[in-house]
């Protein structure tokens, strides 16, 4: 069958056999459509598991951290002298102390954490302890070998040593300080 035969461009001649057009002659309008919707596309290689989306996707699990446990330091015993609370003389301690009464004298504590709660006065002539947190008033001077905490509405009248000091705003602080290094 020629090409004008079939409907698509009366008049014009083509090299293409009547074989290789689509049945449907008036579906064309040119040789050139006719050859690019007839070609006939080599089967491509399809993979043999479908494609994954990126939803789809998984990832191999991250691997766990070690499990490491941390063990709390051993809990250590606290004393407590309350607002009703007053003492003169000298306190030694292993211990932490929290003073929210009325002491007067010497307090050292070996390793121990000295709090002057915001109730508490402490009138020292000696006063030493691994950290000293003043809440309250302390008059007298002070030896901390870590550090020493004034907070906001405490006041510490006295020459202070230690190795760091924080004094918070609205604290208030007369006296010397000491800087020393860590030993």
């Amino acid at each position: 069958m020629p090409w004008a035969a079939t409907g698509l461009a009366a008049g014009r001649k083509t090299n293409l056999p009547a074989h290789s057009l689509l049945r449907k002659e008036s579906f064309f309008h040119t040789e050139e459509e006719a050859l690019m919707w007839n070609r006939k596309s080599e089967p491509e290689a399809r993979p043999k598991t479908p494609p994954v989306m990126p939803s789809q996707q998984t990832y191999p699990a991250p691997a766990a951290p070690p499990v490491v446990r941390h063990e709390p330091p051993p809990r250590r015993s606290a004393t407590i002298l309350g607002p009703n609370v007053s003492v003169k003389g000298e306190i030694y301690s292993e211990e932490d102390l929290t003073i929210d009464g009325d002491v007067q004298g010497t307090v050292e504590l070996k390793e121990g954490r000295l709090t002057v709660g915001p109730h508490g006065k402490l009138r020292a002539t000696g006063l030493a302890a691994r950290e000293v947190d003043v809440q309250g008033v302390v008059q007298g001077n002070v030896k901390a070998i870590d550090k020493v905490f004034i907070r906001k509405d405490a006041s510490l009248v006295g020459d202070v040593q230690t190795a760091g000091i924080v004094i918070e705003d609205g604290a208030y602080f007369k006296g010397g300080i000491d800087i020393q290094t860590r030993k």
